[in-house]
């Protein structure tokens, strides 16, 4: 039987991963992408990713109130954690979006869901690849009187995102490294 994270890793392998000549977010190009998308809005990657990422947030002894990011990536990886969380016999985790702009109508909010300033949050982010995505939820979530425990991502594609997010003394945890899904 395969481990969870042996299970996510041949998921992603399987429907996230492609070859050809890409421009990443980051302006980057690269002979390969990963589009995660393909796997958290899966039904087995919900659950993988939503068991996989509560375990990682409780190893890291986070305890948070609610887990988003930037919307589109992190969305479902939030929504697959908030429901992982409602099975278990603790408190349970919420979600958020952060928009990358705030809305010029209604409440004119940039983080939408479950957030109110005072929260400790974990940050998502499907793929790091320079850190960009995670950096701008992580200073919205700031601006607006939260405090970030951490990023998990579910890919780091170890191309120096990393290290950018944690020089902003925010420690990062991921599931998947991206040397996992080229070998």
């Amino acid at each position: 039987m395969l481990s969870g994270h042996d299970a996510l890793v041949g998921l992603l392998r399987q429907r996230s991963v492609e070859f050809g000549d890409f421009t990443l977010a980051s302006g980057a190009t690269s002979d390969w992408y990963i589009d995660c998308r393909r796997t958290t809005m899966s039904a087995q990657g919900q659950l993988l990713i939503g068991r996989l990422g509560l375990e990682a947030i409780r190893a890291a002894r986070w305890v948070p109130r609610s887990v988003g990011g930037l919307t589109m990536g992190a969305d479902p990886v939030a929504y697959a954690i908030a429901a992982a969380s409602a099975t278990q016999h603790m408190d349970p985790i919420d979600a958020f979006s952060v928009r990358k702009e705030a809305k010029q109508h209604g409440t004119g909010r940039r983080i939408e869901g479950n957030f109110a300033a005072g929260d400790a949050v974990v940050v998502i982010e499907d793929v790091i690849t320079s850190g960009g995505s995670a950096l701008q939820a992580i200073a919205a979530v700031r601006a607006e009187g939260g405090t970030v425990l951490g990023v998990l991502a579910v890919v780091d594609r170890e191309a120096g995102g990393r290290a950018a997010i944690e020089a902003t003394g925010v420690p990062v945890v991921t599931l998947v490294k991206a040397s996992a899904l080229r070998s």
